[in-house]
């Protein structure tokens, strides 16, 4: 076990976040805790799924082993842990959920994958679940080392979501589960701190330096406009147990639209003035 879960880290890590076999299109993370006896550093592969507030939620099923995986005793001990997303590394601080919240995650978790309640029925045990938070600041991670290379990371990482939740929706039908309302709404919330922080940030610290980008920068708002109305349809839609795929499909499409115009027109901007 212990060599296969190196070689799905290798993998993760050559790849960027992208693994085959069975976490082809699985929701998939690297965490780093430090040892309860030992002290050193223990890195392992580990499903997770979207929670409210930017915490993501991982459950300790170990397979449904019959004891809690390592990692779990390390996080009690040490709380403190790193997370790898393929894209960006943090640290984030991790909190053992319990009673009525605990069971309320996990319930979440077994409506969309029934899969979570079969580990636990196998391994005897209550599966336990952990919420991890980032800390606060800017996250890094390999080749995340300018403004621009920020830039496109972040794009890379709302591609890749999206496409996650398109296809959980595809596969969800009519009815979304509250998991997926959840990962849906994380994405919406994720993309409006962006545009809001570029608009606020970023762009204004362009046009300081490069006047003649006003049109270009104007352009750019207007479709952060845009976007904004598509994510209120998808929100509504969710809200109104509507037709979701429709709406995330709108969106998918004009954001990619607009990723790669920002792309083209501000990375060789940032490259040269930043």
């Amino acid at each position: 076990m212990i060599d296969y879960n190196q070689q799905v880290v290798d993998e993760f890590r050559a790849s960027r976040g992208r693994v085959g076999g069975p976490f082809d299109g699985a929701r998939l993370l690297l965490l780093t805790t430090t040892g309860a006896r030992s002290g050193a550093a223990h890195t392992v592969p580990v499903g997770y799924l979207p929670d409210d507030g930017g915490r993501l939620v991982v459950i300790g099923s170990a397979g449904g082993a019959p004891r809690h995986p390592a990692w779990f005793h390390n996080l009690v001990a040490h709380p403190r842990v790193h997370v790898e997303d393929g894209l960006f590394a943090y640290d984030a601080d991790a909190a053992v959920l319990d009673g009525d919240e605990r069971d309320a995650v996990f319930a979440r978790a077994v409506e969309a994958d029934s899969g979570w309640a079969d580990y636990e029925r196998r391994s005897g045990r209550r599966l336990p679940v952990v919420a991890l938070t980032p800390v606060p600041g800017p996250p890094g991670g390999p080749g995340v080392d300018s403004p621009a290379a920020f830039l496109t990371t972040v794009h890379e990482s709302f591609r890749r979501e999206l496409a996650l939740v398109r296809a959980e929706v595809a596969a969800a039908g009519p009815k979304l589960s509250a998991q997926l309302r959840v990962n849906c709404l994380s994405a919406c919330h994720g993309l409006h701190f962006h545009h809001t922080a570029e608009d606020g940030g970023m762009f204004p610290a362009i046009a300081a330096a490069r006047p003649d980008l006003a049109d270009v920068l104007e352009r750019l708002r207007a479709e952060h406009g845009v976007v904004a109305d598509l994510i209120a349809r998808l929100q509504q839609a969710i809200e109104a147990d509507g037709p979701v795929l429709p709406e995330v499909d709108a969106l998918i499409e004009r954001l990619e639209a607009h990723l790669d115009w920002e792309e083209q027109q501000l990375v060789p901007v940032l490259n040269a003035v930043f």
